[in-house]
């Protein structure tokens, strides 16, 4: 387990690096009340209990970011061991999570399909502690990527949106280039660079740093 961005204003992020495609889930919470979120728990579910009974948060929730196996894999198990809902992503990628055990198949490493309890769309908000983050359709890696945006702390929960110095694959049946960099250009790029974000796989990032030097936006 690794602590990314330095936490402030009592809210805290730390990433636990699971399945084989090492993916960042994400556990979020408040320093004060202690209570947080699981995002993308893909699987290794043993880690991630590990690393929720080490910091000691009260898990309110499971958040999704896109439907993909190594972040939605054991979202279903894991509801189930915390008794939580699931929240997100977009519900254009209902499709990937209806078939979460055939991708499962297809790479070698259990995951059973997850319905969630709630759907997200643009404009609507998730709620982590009491800390709010408001949401943004980025499709273009999956149809439903969702990207989720804390604008009092400047943090950004990114999925496999954008990476640091890469964006996420569109080599899929259903991706889509153009979307990917429009949503990237139109929703995140006109935020601050100060804005540090938690990626999918690989080290955290700012929107500064990629404004900068990410050779897919320059």
């Amino acid at each position: 387990m690794t602590t990314p961005p330095p936490e402030n204003k009592g809210f805290k992020a730390a990433i636990v690096v699971v399945t084989p495609f090492q993916q960042n889930s994400t556990l979020l919470w408040d320093s004060e009340s202690m209570v947080g979120a699981v995002v993308d728990p893909g699987g290794d579910l043993d880690r991630i209990e590990e690393a929720i009974r080490e910091v000691g948060v009260k898990v309110e929730k499971i958040i999704l970011t896109h439907g993909h196996i190594d972040h939605a894999g054991g979202a279903d198990d894991l509801r189930k061991i915390l008794g939580v809902p699931v929240e997100g992503p977009h519900p254009a990628d209902r499709f990937l999570l209806d078939n979460l055990a055939k991708q499962g198949e297809a790479y070698g490493f259990p995951a059973k399909p997850v319905t969630p309890d709630r759907w997200l769309d643009e404009g609507e908000t998730v709620t982590v502690g009491g800390h709010s983050f408001d949401v943004l359709h980025c499709p273009g890696h999956s149809p439903g990527s969702v990207v989720l945006v804390n604008h009092a702390q400047r943090i950004i929960l990114m999925g496999d949106v954008l990476f640091q110095g890469s964006i996420g694959r569109t080599d899929f049946p259903y991706g889509d280039h153009e979307a990917l960099i429009g949503a990237i250009k139109t929703k995140l790029l006109p935020l601050d660079d100060d804005y540090a974000f938690i990626p999918g796989h690989g080290p955290v990032s700012s929107i500064g740093a990629e404004r900068r030097s990410n050779p897919f936006l320059i």
